[in-house]
């Protein structure tokens, strides 16, 4: 950790000399430790330790970024003067109406010394215990688990002066027999946080009840969808439906609809940073301080979120949403995405289910079919189970779906009131927490032969 007193000495005196009308600095630094396994053995170990530092410099409305991952006062400074070249040479940014001035943020934990203490040592245990339970019932185990620690700072001309250190650890795990597998996943902020036995057990349960996969054909089933299969479908969600970029180019299914019953009345999502029993974090990459935004309450769909500029194209402000500067032009994106639960819990809803599916995941996503119908598609994974009379029957051979969430979202029944925090692409800057959903009819078109 370079520590918040460090970063601040070396970036602030580049700023104030920079010669630009307004100057911003982002310092990302982590250092991270992952483990791989297979066939129940450790085949991998991987030890990171990296930082960046992204310059954005405004001359007037020309914009320029550019970066280094050298934290030394010369390379610094060639950075910066890069920036400031690429400024010069730059169309003005219409709705550029300045960097985002000093504020305040809120006070979050996020750190967390278990987690930064968690070594190779301490993963190694975890997982002898897991191959041992798996072991029993001759099966074997894949899979990773990350553990981390980071730092983000933010600092700008117009006062901006963020520092916020956090924690990271994420397993995810899937047990294998002949002809079936199971999978379980975690993640937390800290380390205490993830029941590692109760995982290995819930996939391994997958597993052995997945046995001997029979083959269903393609059509139109009443599914339950467990948290990581919800959460697959949101980490595409967040880009093509909740953005501030997707909602202005009119692709977002969110986009002509606003105040209208987009989804049923059960379904309510929403952003929210500052959720504690989430990963909670205090600012975004501009330094503006986060907050829950609602993107659809009840069913009806309300507004997406904003970076500093996209917000400005429409004359509000910013949610507190933005990527690093060299993303900026994909705009604003949720990634602490949330869907109210309900009051049934997931047991009982597979018992409501008349025949139909149980998914545990899903992989291999695809959300660009029809963004204004959130239309998607994708293959169930490690665990899919034919229900009847509310009874898990067996294992089904995976199939593929096609389906639009819009229609999904608006025939939902019933929302477990069991909440997962699922695991993304972005882990170390968010994730996704939602409940299991049980949806009246949900597509499936293809199949597999496994």
């Amino acid at each position: 950790m370079t520590g918040r007193e460090k970063i601040f000495s070396l970036l602030e005196p580049l700023l104030k000399k920079s010669g630009a009308d307004q100057a911003e600095a982002v310092y990302v630094g982590s250092n991270s430790g992952l483990t791989r396994y297979a066939n129940s053995i450790i085949h991998q170990n991987v030890a990171e330790s990296n930082s960046r530092v992204y310059f954005r410099v405004a001359l007037g409305k020309k914009i320029g970024v550019a970066s280094t991952n050298t934290f030394e006062k010369g390379e610094l400074s060639r950075a910066l003067n890069a920036a400031l070249e690429i400024a010069r040479h730059q169309r003005e940014t219409l709705h550029f109406n300045g960097l985002p001035g000093k504020q305040k943020y809120p006070k979050l934990t996020s750190y967390y010394k278990a987690t930064a203490a968690f070594g190779p040592k301490e993963r190694a245990a975890v997982l002898k215990k897991i191959f041992e339970k798996a072991a029993k019932h001759n099966l074997q185990a894949y899979g990773s688990l990350k553990t981390g620690e980071g730092e983000l700072a933010v600092l700008n001309s117009n006062g901006v002066r963020a520092y916020q250190p956090q924690t990271i650890a994420s397993i995810n795990l899937i047990t294998m027999s002949d002809d079936s597998s199971g999978y379980a996943e975690g993640l937390a902020q800290n380390t205490r946080k993830l029941d590692f036995d109760l995982l290995a057990e819930t996939s391994i349960e997958k597993c052995l009840a997945a046995h001997h996969p029979q083959e269903i054909p393609p059509g139109k089933y009443e599914v339950v969808l467990e948290p990581v299969a919800v959460g697959n479908l949101f980490e595409w969600l967040s880009f093509v439906s909740f953005g501030s970029v997707a909602f202005q180019e009119k692709s977002s299914c969110l986009a002509g609809r606003i105040g209208q019953q987009l989804f049923g009345p059960n379904v309510t999502i929403y952003d929210d940073a500052t959720d504690a029993e989430a990963l909670p974090f205090p600012f975004d990459f501009e330094g503006t301080a986060k907050r829950k935004v609602t993107m659809v309450d009840k069913g009806v769909a309300k507004g997406v979120v904003y970076d500093t500029l996209t917000g400005a194209k429409e004359g509000k402000k910013s949610t507190g949403h933005a990527l690093t500067p060299d993303a900026s032009a994909q705009g604003a994106v949720p990634l602490h995405i949330g869907m109210k639960a309900g009051p049934v819990g997931l047991s009982k809803m597979v018992k409501n289910v008349a025949r139909g599916f149980l998914v545990t995941r899903f992989h291999y996503l695809n959300g660009f079919l029809d963004p204004p119908q959130a239309t998607m598609t994708g293959m169930t994974r490690d665990g899919v189970f034919l229900v009847e009379e509310g009874q898990i029957k067996h294992g089904v051979k995976n199939l593929r779906f096609t389906e639009s969430m819009v229609k999904a979202f608006s025939n939902v029944v019933e929302l477990s009131r069991e909440r997962k925090l699922v695991n993304t692409w972005w882990d170390a800057l968010g994730g996704i927490h939602v409940p299991a959903l049980r949806i009246r009819e949900f597509t499936f078109s293809g199949k597999t032969d496994f």
